[in-house]
């Protein structure tokens, strides 16, 4: 936090030393925790990325009776109206995946942006904007979706309206929290002594160094953005049929799931490596931030001059105080 300070007043390491939440994001993924998170996301995210052009067949094609068990020509068998589960199953999670990003990154952003406004100006402004995300959070977070989704219906820009009014609130009590520590310290009252615009201050000193525990809540709200939105396929609100979507294909299949499991064990086993490697990575990137999980190896430098070691301290090339 004190590179802003130095950054004020001209100090040298300032002008070496990375933002603090790429040194922990750097750190975090080379400890074992994130590369094996790194790892899974990264295999599932591959295969919803390139599953679209490497599906054999068409996701809509015929290639068999209903539920007909794993043969040559389809390699998990057939779905309930006659369809190749893996050509689905490689389309289907494109869209799932887009539609949690979306949603993420817009309930993110919401709930920075008033966490920050909350915690920085404090008084009536914190009172009004935390006890209205209070109610919010009273309803369960599945109803609220299906009451929003209900009113106007299964549109996707809606699916991803509803997931990111249910990550908002929760973000934004992590963002005042983060907030009001990083208020009360010298480089923000520094800055408050030249008369800068509050908002500008909020933008500026308060917001980047909060980056590391919105870094962890955003990949916890990754993968309940991903739970909610196959759920709400799977209750008939997001993609319609026939569109290809791991939530979509699961609530087909289920009704023969003894005649022929694998339509709704991949998209399961799937989306359930996908949340692990989210859930792993942000766990190391929490606990990188708190420096109390090593790097695997020796230490190495990075790009901008940032030496991590084996306790997981971090230095510059200067010989810099640690983080």
């Amino acid at each position: 936090m004190a590179e802003s300070l130095n950054a004020q007043t001209g100090g040298p390491s300032a002008r070496r030393r990375p933002p603090e939440w790429i040194v922990v994001l750097a750190r975090a993924a080379v400890t074992r925790r994130g590369r094996l998170g790194l790892a899974l996301a990264g295999l599932i995210v591959a295969i919803a990325l390139l599953g679209p052009i490497l599906a054999p067949k068409s996701p809509t094609e015929f290639v068999g009776m209903p539920f007909a068990p794993p043969s040559g020509g389809a390699v998990f068998g057939a779905d309930v109206l006659g369809r190749d589960v893996l050509s689905r199953v490689l389309a289907g999670g494109l869209a799932i995946l887009t539609l949690a990003a979306i949603a993420t990154a817009l309930g993110v952003s919401i709930g920075t942006s008033l966490g920050v406004a909350a915690g920085y100006m404090k008084g009536p402004v914190d009172e009004v904007i935390m006890r209205t995300l209070d109610v919010a959070l009273a309803f369960p977070q599945i109803i609220l979706a299906l009451l929003l989704v209900s009113i106007v219906g299964p549109e996707l820009w809606l699916v991803c309206v509803a997931v990111a009014a249910i990550h908002a609130p929760q973000v934004a009590r992590v963002a005042r929290s983060a907030t009001l520590r990083a208020a009360e310290e010298d480089f923000v009252r520094h800055t408050e002594a030249f008369g800068l615009p509050r908002w500008k201050i909020m933008l500026t000193e308060i917001l980047p160094n909060i980056v590391s525990p919105l870094m962890v809540e955003t990949g916890l709200r990754l993968t309940y953005s991903i739970s909610l939105i196959a759920s709400l396929s799977f209750l008939g609100f997001g993609l319609q049929p026939p569109a290809p979507d791991w939530g979509v294909i699961i609530n087909e299949n289920r009704i023969a799931i003894l005649s022929n499991p694998w339509p709704v064990l991949i998209p399961i086993l799937l989306i359930a490596t996908l949340t692990v490697g989210v859930n792993l990575f942000s766990d190391a990137i929490a606990r990188s931030a708190l420096g109390i999980e090593a790097p695997i190896g020796p230490a190495q430098p990075n790009a901008g001059g940032i030496a991590v070691g084996a306790a997981g301290t971090t230095r510059s090339r200067a010989g810099a105080a640690p983080l």
